[in-house]
């Protein structure tokens, strides 16, 4: 067998390969969007590749109900992960370039401190951290879900990373040289060239963000400040007799939609930083 056959079926392979993974992929998003267009009765009888007749009716089943404030969690979600996503990527990005970019002492000391920190679960602290919020009056608020996400040790981490191998030192120093001041130099000229990590990171905490559940669950107790993993649990416990699932799958289906858009607003961002990400100048 030549060099061409054998290119032509690692090619022929890596294609079949390719196609049973986006078809993994995609095909549990379409049974949500199918189940979401089907009632309950219908959902109770068994698997069905074919969409039902009910989206409107499931739409609309959620939308008003007044004891389920959909939009509202929405909104909640929206504002928390969206905020989350710009202080979490900006100041990590801050503390990766000050690490970076200066020399002092306890350099080597502030990033293994850092580090530490990544290895220690969220739930080692959760009641010290329920307890501090408490204490400062910001329990039942939307804010212990945002201002934590400034401090960031994976987030730092990969920024660091990403400034080792695209971002030169003689760079920096040019625009010192230049008269440029340090924020200046951060703002103007290294998140530029930050933008596609920046991406990534966005995205990532994004998600993490929309999906988070225990932390919401611990602080938050009123109805109108609930985000939408807390509301889609409030479905799934709710009363036997009054239990919908066309309901249920109709939310997480609206709940994804947010995230896909903002996949869609940053994949070009995300696909340059994977490419740039792996080769160093």
């Amino acid at each position: 067998m030549n060099s061409k056959s054998v290119n032509r079926v690692r090619s022929i392979f890596a294609h079949i390969v390719l196609i049973l993974l986006s078809f993994l992929c995609l095909f549990f998003f379409y049974i949500l969007i199918v189940n979401a267009t089907r009632s309950h009765a219908d959902l109770q009888k068994g698997f069905s590749a074919l969409p039902g007749n009910y989206f409107f009716e499931n739409l609309k089943s959620v939308a008003n109900d007044g004891s389920f404030p959909m939009f509202r969690g929405i909104l909640n979600s929206l504002i928390v992960s969206t905020c989350s996503a710009a202080i979490c990527t900006y100041f990590s990005s801050l503390t990766a370039y000050g690490l970076y970019a200066y020399d002092f002492k306890l350099k080597k000391a502030a990033f293994t401190f850092i580090m530490a920190i990544l290895v220690m679960p969220t739930q080692v602290t959760a009641m010290g951290f329920l307890r501090l919020v408490t204490n400062m009056g910001m329990y039942d608020s939307l804010l212990p879900l945002i201002i934590p996400s400034i401090a960031s040790p994976a987030v730092f981490y990969f920024m660091y990373s990403y400034l080792q191998s695209s971002l030169p030192l003689a760079l920096i120093e040019a625009a010192r040289i230049d008269g440029s001041g340090e924020f200046r130099t951060f703002n103007q000229i290294v998140i530029p060239i930050m933008k596609p990590a920046i991406a990534v990171q966005a995205i990532f905490t994004f998600v993490g963000s929309w999906n988070n559940y225990f932390v919401p669950a611990l602080i938050i107790q009123s109805k109108d400040k609930m985000t939408v993993p807390i509301l889609v649990a409030t479905l799934r416990g709710a009363d036997y007799m009054s239990f919908d699932m066309g309901k249920i799958y109709m939310m997480i289906m609206v709940a994804i939609v947010p995230i896909i858009i903002a996949y869609l607003i940053l994949s070009k961002y995300i696909i340059a930083g994977i490419t740039l990400g792996g080769v160093k100048e």
